[in-house]
């Protein structure tokens, strides 16, 4: 059963806490955190990914960033990532989480989802779009 999952990006100020967010609104139910693979701890999300997020009624408000961790995988059931680089990184820190972890963009034709920070609202708008449509393909799969 899948009722922990942890969602990791880079910093954990764009990606990341906007995938979170999502999740969390379609599946209340279940516990769902996010973490940055050279996050700096207790900062919050990139105002550009903020107003993305806001022209869609989700907030990112009270988001706080974290590490990775070995421990902090632990927690969850599922680890979800943006890049196939995120998985070399877990399977360096926590190889035993290795097995647990995936792409974000996994169901969503199995699709690496880009690093917007300081790039074109453009870039924004496209990454939000990307990891919304991969978080609708992993509520389907959750909810089957």
């Amino acid at each position: 059963m899948c009722n922990a999952i942890l969602i990791i990006c880079t910093a954990n100020i764009c990606r990341s806490p906007l995938g979170e967010r999502l999740l969390r609104h379609h599946l209340p139910h279940k516990t769902i955190d996010s973490a940055g693979m050279v996050a700096r701890s207790g900062r919050s999300a990139d105002p550009d990914i903020k107003r993305v997020a806001n022209r869609h009624q989700l907030s990112l408000d009270g988001h706080q960033s974290r590490q990775f961790t070995a421990a902090l995988s632990t927690q969850y059931d599922l680890i979800l990532v943006m890049e196939k680089e995120h998985l070399k990184h877990i399977a360096h820190i926590a190889p035993e989480a290795r097995s647990k972890s995936m792409l974000l963009g996994y169901w969503f034709n199995q699709m690496e989802i880009p690093d917007p920070w300081h790039q074109s609202d453009e870039a924004f708008n496209h990454v939000f779009q990307l990891i919304n449509q991969s978080c609708q393909a992993w509520v389907s799969k959750l909810a089957s």
